[in-house]
């Protein structure tokens, strides 16, 4: 049996979960088609997705296509979920990139089509909603040559578009398409296809088209089980044996299958939650995975495997062994995060995700008797998507965020499923303190007004960016209790989430240089004394006073998020932009000129200001310029004027 992991990736409202649908029809998986508008696709389960007619969240189907199976991940298309996006890309084989044959060529199609690019994976185009009033297919697969790739080749034309009549029509070989098949499973070329996810025009051609130009993985462990794999009287999965021809040359195209005895390799790329258990979901890249296998994530102790669920007809099968090329729902792994890598490590698989932190936070609230279930609803929808960064000093809980509409699905999100009703700030942008110097404090127990048991000296050095927290001894470890030094470097370590000028500190080295206490006693014939012995809770008392005098004889400046920029626009719109730019604190770096008269502008601008470049740049360029921008790096807070 062969696997595809395909994405299908678009822009907002292009119509990826219609498509997703229409796909799952053609094959045979459903039998009535779902509608977003309706709010009852198969993919887009989470109610608050059904309800805004958009994809949050990562989801798996599977459908066959000819001899092939396809795991189909319907991904997010809007900017704020851009998290879920890289996560799903990161475990593909390729992808379907779906732009409307109305609105065309959008910022974020172009934000998608790097990343496809940067990553090397083979892209089918398929230009959607050829039906609809106003398509322009041969207009938008121009722009997509000028604006994605010049290596696109349309393999069809369209017949009657704009109207319900519209169809396709496949044009002439001329030699190509077998060229075009090798191209596009490598990634050189990519063909453009058309259609409509509505009508199912043009659907039956792209399905033929996924075995044929993107590469498949061939598994070598035999037709999956269908008994039932749960943990309580599960039977055991015998070996994996090879197919009959297993050992025969794979098909151009196919990526060759690792043997089936070898250990089970996979990544975790989404993790939720059904009825209160934790689920893993795993592309499995080689061997076997089955239930009671221990696995290693690389947390320090070993995991059991209690149940599998696999991708298979549009549901998720009980299975009781996962492999090469299958998407595998895993129960078990209590410490999974996304990202881990199950079994051995691969060249690469220490690569961090491809797209940066959020740049921007807000701080979240609730009712006092429910704070407390509000921080850990949090902590466990940041355990589910790791960009989502809490905090929590004090009685504050700050969380970061990618945008406006996050914040608002995420609001849904804690009153539906934890019963939390939490209310926001406004969204700001996610500053940071740097130390500028070294400083150092020294606290001696029961001396000039510290009042614990506990003796602490700390110096606070400046780190590379990036680098985190480090917390190191020059006094003997010996000196006292393991547990002080490991109290105070707890303390030491949540107190730098906020500065003096209350933004964390999230670089620095630390290091303890004095450290005392007072050992056990207690008054003649009498108990342990807490007022003459210390205690854990002396050094987490003293360690915050210790640290701030520390840190604010270091200094500190903080620091803003500052994004890179990718503005294409039209020529004569050049000298308006550029000064807008200029006005939010940007600095152009480079432009050059395109095909079509487009020309392309590189730089940098504060994260703070991008609301208002993309506000205000399609008044300035008549409605055609585009832009997109990601994080690059935190640097002292500037001066803008225009913001």
């Amino acid at each position: 049996m062969s696997y595809l992991n395909l994405g299908i990736v678009a822009h907002v409202d292009a119509g990826k979960t219609s498509l997703t649908e229409r796909l799952l029809h053609h094959s045979g998986v459903i039998d009535r088609l779902g509608s977003v508008d309706g709010g009852d696709t198969l993919t887009d389960s989470l109610a608050l997705e059904r309800e805004r007619g958009i994809t949050i969240r990562a989801s798996v189907a599977s459908f066959p296509a000819g001899d092939v199976t396809v795991n189909v991940l319907d991904t997010p298309g809007h900017p704020d979920f851009i998290a879920e996006v890289d996560r799903s890309l990161a475990v593909l084989d390729g992808a379907v990139l779906v732009l409307s044959a109305v609105e065309g060529v959008q910022a974020q199609t172009l934000v998608l089509m790097r990343a496809l690019q940067r990553l090397r994976l083979p892209v089918i185009v398929f230009v959607n909603k050829i039906d609809r009033r106003g398509a322009r297919p041969e207009a938008v697969a121009d722009a997509v040559a000028r604006r994605l790739s010049p290596d696109v080749l349309p393999v069809q034309r369209v017949l009657d578009a704009g109207t319900p009549a519209a169809r396709v029509e496949r044009l002439p070989d001329d030699g190509l398409r077998a060229w075009l098949a090798g191209e596009s499973r490598r990634g050189a070329a990519h063909p453009v296809l058309f259609g409509s996810a509505v009508t199912g025009v043009g659907v039956p051609e792209l399905t033929a088209a996924l075995g044929t130009h993107l590469p498949v993985v061939a598994d070598g462990g035999g037709e999956p089980e269908v008994e039932d794999a749960r943990a309580d009287g599960a039977p055991e999965a015998g070996p994996d044996a090879p197919r009959a021809g297993g050992t025969n040359a794979p098909a151009a195209g196919t990526k060759a299958p690792a043997a089936a005895t070898s250990a089970p390799s996979g990544v975790v790329f989404a993790i939720d939650r059904e009825d209160g258990r934790k689920r893993a979901f795993v592309r499995m890249r080689s061997g076997a995975l089955r239930v009671r296998d221990r696995i290693d994530l690389g947390h320090g102790k070993s995991e059991r495997v209690t149940g599998l669920r696999v991708a298979d007809r549009g549901s998720l099968d009980p299975r009781s062994t996962a492999r090469t090329g299958q998407i595998a729902v895993v129960q078990g792994l209590a410490t999974a995060r996304v990202g881990d890598v199950v079994g051995p490590q691969r060249p690469g698989d220490e690569r961090a995700s491809q797209f940066p932190p959020p740049s921007y936070e807000t701080v979240v609230d609730a009712e006092p008797v429910a704070r407390g279930r509000l921080y850990a609803a949090l902590s466990e929808l940041a355990e589910q998507d790791p960009l989502i960064r809490v905090r929590r000093r004090d009685e504050e809980i700050t969380v970061s965020l990618y945008g406006e509409v996050q914040r608002e699905v995420l609001a849904a999100i804690l009153q539906r499923e934890y019963r939390v009703d939490a209310r926001f700030g406004e969204v700001r942008t996610a500053r940071t303190e740097r130390l500028v110097g070294t400083g150092h404090a020294l606290e001696i127990k029961k001396q000039n007004g510290n009042e614990f048991h506990a003796t602490i000296g700390l110096r606070v050095e400046p780190a590379t960016p990036g680098s985190g927290v480090t917390f190191e001894l020059e006094c003997e470890r010996g000196s006292m209790p393991p547990a002080f030094f490991d109290a105070t470097e707890d303390t030491v370590r949540r107190e730098l989430a906020r500065g003096p000028l209350h933004w964390p500190v999230p670089d620095a080295r630390v290091v303890m240089t004095h450290s005392g206490y007072s050992p056990r006693q207690s008054h003649m014939h009498q108990k342990f004394n807490k007022a003459m012995s210390s205690t854990g809770a002396d050094f987490r008392g003293l360690a915050p006073r210790v640290l701030a005098a520390a840190v604010r004889r270091a200094g500190t400046v903080v620091c803003e998020p500052v994004h890179r920029f990718v503005i294409e626009l039209p020529e004569d719109t050049v000298g308006p932009v550029a000064s807008l730019v200029g006005r939010l604190g940007g600095v152009p770096f480079e432009s050059r000129v395109g095909s079509g008269g487009i020309v392309v502008v590189r730089g940098e601008i504060p994260a703070g200001s991008v609301a208002a470049l993309q506000r205000d740049l399609p008044g300035l360029t008549h409605g055609e310029g585009m832009c997109r921008t990601e994080h690059d790096r935190f640097e002292p807070l500037r001066e803008v004027v225009g913001a």
